[in-house]
């Protein structure tokens, strides 16, 4: 990739994150989220994939880029919504043995910014045997496990059991990919380097089994319009112990950088550019996943390719 492209990749992520600035409010928590019947999607959810988004782009750029201002804005802004972390402990009261607030914590924890109190009330519920045995599929098991560590909660329960249960962990197939299995590979390889922190954390048959497979369903995604699915597997391309192949990531990008609006928002899949109009701008939740997506991927692959060309490993 040459520096020009790397700068059109750039210019995704720092549109995504002006639109993610402009909408922060649309992030922010109404009354119902501490609600018994309050929508965990369209509360916690979106904060938490905000907070993950700007953590990890924090942590991937240097204190000079301005993304990396952007990005740590947001994340404050983030933490303010929950009370700076008050408003878990009140969720520990009402659900005790729901994972959404430890898993939705877990982000504000890697980047250091904790609360005692729901840590330790938080840490009596995972003792008890009610907490140890709620059901999970494989995906979300793994998810919860590296929720536990990052808030201090430590369990003999190793990763690599429930990690070969997963669909990637199986290595499938691949003519059976297909949407569900697209969302939960992109989260067990999130979940297994550290959001793109970690390389090294995805093992090695897994990484080969990647590195084959990824591009053709990559380019099946953005040939069906599924932006959303296509980041993600964008921020997995670029969190892989090697490079990504650069003819791939050329192609990719020029597709997402056409399918994103002037606003810098970006649709979860063509169908509603077809039908809402080439220029309207989707509804808040039908698009803002998707952006931090974009503004995600283009993070992590622009760092990706930086160090590549210093030489510089993972």
């Amino acid at each position: 990739m040459t520096a020009l492209d790397i700068g059109g990749i750039r210019d995704v992520g720092t549109a995504a994150f002006a639109w993610l600035s402009a909408h922060r409010e649309d992030f922010a928590l109404g009354e119902d989220a501490l609600t018994a019947d309050g929508q965990v999607d369209a509360t916690w959810k979106p904060l938490g994939e905000l907070a993950q988004t700007c953590a990890s782009v924090r942590a991937h750029s240097p204190p000079w880029d301005p993304l990396h201002a952007c990005a740590a804005d947001l994340l404050r802004f983030a933490w303010q919504q929950t009370g700076r972390g008050e408003l878990f402990r009140h969720l520990q009261r009402l659900e005790p043995f729901a994972t959404y607030p430890l898993e939705v914590y877990s982000v504000f924890a890697s980047a250091g910014l904790r609360h005692p109190g729901y840590e330790a009330a938080a840490a009596t519920t995972a003792r008890t045997r009610g907490w140890r045995l709620t059901e999970q599929d494989p995906t979300r098991r793994l998810g919860v496990l590296k929720a536990e560590r990052r808030s201090g909660i430590h369990r003999p329960e190793q990763d690599e059991p429930t990690l070969r249960r997963t669909w990637l962990g199986g290595l499938p197939e691949p003519w059976t990919f297909e949407r569900s299995s697209g969302y939960a590979l992109t989260h067990v390889v999130f979940h297994l380097t550290d959001w793109g922190r970690d390389p090294e954390g995805v093992p090695t048959d897994l990484a080969a089994y990647l590195a084959h497979w990824l591009p053709a369903w990559l380019d099946t995604c953005l040939d069906a319009g599924m932006w959303d699915l296509g980041c993600e597997l964008l921020v997995v391309a670029a969190s892989l112990p090697a490079p990504p192949d650069p003819a791939t990531l050329q192609d990719s990008w020029t597709r997402i950088a056409r399918a994103q609006l002037d606003s810098g928002a970006l649709p979860q899949q063509a169908a509603f550019q077809q039908d809402a109009g080439a220029d309207t701008e989707p509804g808040f939740l039908h698009c803002y996943h998707s952006t931090l997506m974009a503004a995600f991927a283009a993070a992590q692959t622009v760092t990706c390719l930086s160090r590549e060309a210093e030489g510089v490993p993972g």
